[in-house]
């Protein structure tokens, strides 16, 4: 069953306005060092932070509370499987919202697709429950 969807986009030359002004300060608010880390990796750092960003509104929005009721954005990261898919893991109020939306007896599942086409970048967040075997 589906107890969540979430979309959002964010502008990739404003994500850059705020590295710029912000630097490190935006970087360590938002994003986890394993976020931070891919990005310093990239051609184009601005894009993957921007594609992050939209995730965790994205993921924020299927949670049903969007950034507020205690969410932190470091509560919602985003990694890669060694095959590029992108995958979301929450934690702390992100993680308790998430536990008191699955119902008993099934397991919650956050599902997460990232796509930029500039200067535009897009998420979109499905959170699935599970029936446990």
């Amino acid at each position: 069953m589906i107890l969540g969807i979430g979309t959002d986009l964010a502008n990739i030359d404003r994500i850059q306005g705020v590295l710029a002004r912000h630097g490190d300060r935006f970087r360590n608010r938002v994003f986890t060092e394993t976020e931070q880390a891919k990005a310093s990796r990239r051609k184009d750092e601005a894009g993957t932070y921007a594609k992050r960003w939209a995730a965790k509104e994205a993921c924020s929005k299927a949670l049903g509370t969007g950034l507020r009721m205690g969410i932190a954005w470091r509560d919602m990261s985003i990694s890669n499987l060694s095959s590029g898919q992108p995958i979301m893991e929450v934690t702390g109020w992100a993680k308790k919202r998430l536990d008191e939306l699955t119902p008993e007896d099934h397991r919650a599942i956050v599902h997460v697709s990232l796509t930029d086409d500039y200067p535009w970048a897009q998420a979109y967040v499905v959170i699935e429950a599970r029936p446990l075997a």
